[in-house]
């Protein structure tokens, strides 16, 4: 049996209330510590005061998204402020402690090529990373072949790693095994459960995402915990979910209808039950 007790980390929500606030509701609830998502202008050196006085762990930071298919584009003037946007996010992160920025290599449903131009951008941002003694993960999201060409030209990067998102696994990678392509580079992982495709001959969809709640969907969390054992990773479980229900879903109903200490404490609740999968399942050294 595996002897490591790992850390049990969560996702802030900025619709639940003030950060500061989420960051002691959790301190108060039993976890051990989150991550935020980024914007320009906040303020994660006030964050990162709050989770010290709180006895938190300010796991990582996630960069935002919506710029991401910009690296790879054309546009000059589009491709610099995505990349400017990351560095920066980067050196905001480093400034306030934060070892990890998480990070999209993609966004669209369209499929498009990886292109040379998004891959020799993506140096300045592995630069402003390793100049800040900071990491950055990839996630998996659609577009994996963008995913896939960054971890392949910079592939013996040590400050450029994997982050590993069950529930996009099993929609936007359609259960392609994420983490055996990227495992022996993981940094990260976003935990969540999901219900895979709705229609699997027709287009995927930022509405199949669900985010649930562990043993909610129809992740095998009993083969997640071997997996992710046998990687090696010995680095915080980091939970990614959502407490609202996609438009016109309405599978986080019941989350959205708890109060949001019962809800927050529910998650620790299906942490822990992952946790101890995790701890109880053989090392690849067995």
């Amino acid at each position: 049996m595996n002897t490591h007790k790992p850390k049990l980390c969560l996702a802030i929500s900025k619709n639940w209330q003030a950060p500061e606030q989420s960051i002691r509701l959790l301190a108060d609830v039993g976890w051990d510590g989150f991550f935020v998502i980024w914007a320009p202008g906040d303020d994660l050196r006030h964050l990162a005061r709050i989770a010290s006085d709180s006895g938190m762990r300010f796991q990582s930071v996630h960069a935002p998204w919506n710029k991401a298919a910009w690296l790879w584009g054309e546009n000059e003037a589009e491709a610099e402020a995505a990349t400017s946007e990351l560095v920066k996010c980067i050196q905001e992160s480093a400034a306030a402690g934060v070892p990890l920025v998480v990070a999209h290599a993609w966004i669209g449903f369209v499929p498009t090529a990886a292109t040379d131009s998004g891959i020799e951008r993506f140096a300045r941002v592995l630069s402003a990373a390793r100049s800040a003694g900071i990491r950055v993960a990839l996630e998996n999201t659609e577009g994996e072949n963008h995913l896939d060409a960054l971890m392949s030209a910079y592939r013996d990067a040590p400050e450029l790693g994997f982050c590993w998102d069950t529930g996009h696994e099993l929609c936007y990678n359609r259960s392609r095994d994420m983490l055996g392509s990227y495992g022996d580079r993981l940094f990260a992982t976003h935990l969540n459960d999901n219900l895979g495709i709705s229609d699997e001959s027709g287009p995927t969809t930022w509405l199949d995402d669900l985010h649930l709640l562990p043993f909610d969907g129809k992740a095998d969390w009993p083969g997640i915990a071997a997996r992710l054992r046998k990687s090696g990773f010995d680095g915080p479980l980091t939970f990614e979910l959502n407490r609202t229900s996609r438009p016109g879903r309405h599978e986080n109903d019941a989350y959205a209808a708890l109060p949001l200490r019962d809800y927050v404490a529910e998650a620790l609740n299906r942490a822990r039950r992952f946790a101890a999968l995790f701890e109880e399942a053989p090392s690849a050294s067995h």
